[in-house]
């Protein structure tokens, strides 16, 4: 792996054979330290890594960044990946979303930096000020509901809801069926529920 001008790991396909076994062997292999297994699996996947990032980032550059870390990441923790709690693509794919989560979340929170800032300067009235407040700590007990899930299920829940992905497009995404998709949905509404104290739909 090269790297770019500002230091950054810039991940390039590993010259090897012909691709070969399915992306859950490869990423087996990547977790031995093969680096030819880890040039075939970022060519069948570096696109669904970028797509996915891409949808939630907005900003292509940005996409293109959070991507490349995700590679990153996917070689240096290759080998915690578990075949027997899911497939290759929805572990990489769950990295992937949760690292465009969190540069999502960075920019809002300089964003919101600047904006508390600015009105240190300014007189607020109180009922705006209370409402700021209000929505502020519903907005942290989300958060806390959403950390309470499984990954599966937060990853689901985030693709649904935030994204506006249909039930089949969470189920391609994570490459698992419908119906898992459906249970861990479902399961996932209630602790949401039991959690939030209230009904969600």
């Amino acid at each position: 792996m090269a790297r770019t001008a500002k230091g950054r790991p810039h991940l390039s396909p590993v010259p090897g054979p012909a691709p070969n076994g399915t992306e859950d062997d490869l990423l087996i292999a990547v977790g031995r330290g093969d680096e030819a297994a880890f040039g075939r699996l970022y060519d069948r996947t570096a696109a669904r890594v970028y797509g996915l990032i891409r949808r939630v980032l907005r900003d292509p550059a940005q996409a293109e960044e959070v991507a490349q870390e995700t590679l990153v990441e996917v070689w240096r923790s290759a080998a915690r990946f578990d075949p027997a709690r899911g497939t290759a693509a929805g572990w990489m794919l769950t990295i992937a979303h949760r690292k465009a989560v969190d540069r999502v979340r960075s920019e809002q929170a300089g964003a919101e930096r600047l904006a508390r800032a600015g009105a240190a300067a300014v007189e607020t009235p109180y009922d705006e000020v209370e409402e700021a407040a209000t929505r502020r700590l519903e907005q942290q007990q989300v958060r806390r509901c959403l950390d309470g899930l499984t990954e599966l299920q937060g990853e689901a829940i985030r693709l649904a809801y935030y994204d506006g992905r249909s039930y089949r497009e969470v189920a391609d995404l994570l490459s698992i069926g419908l119906p898992a998709v459906k249970t861990r949905m479902r399961d996932a509404l209630i602790r949401l529920r039991d959690c939030l104290g209230v009904e969600v739909a």
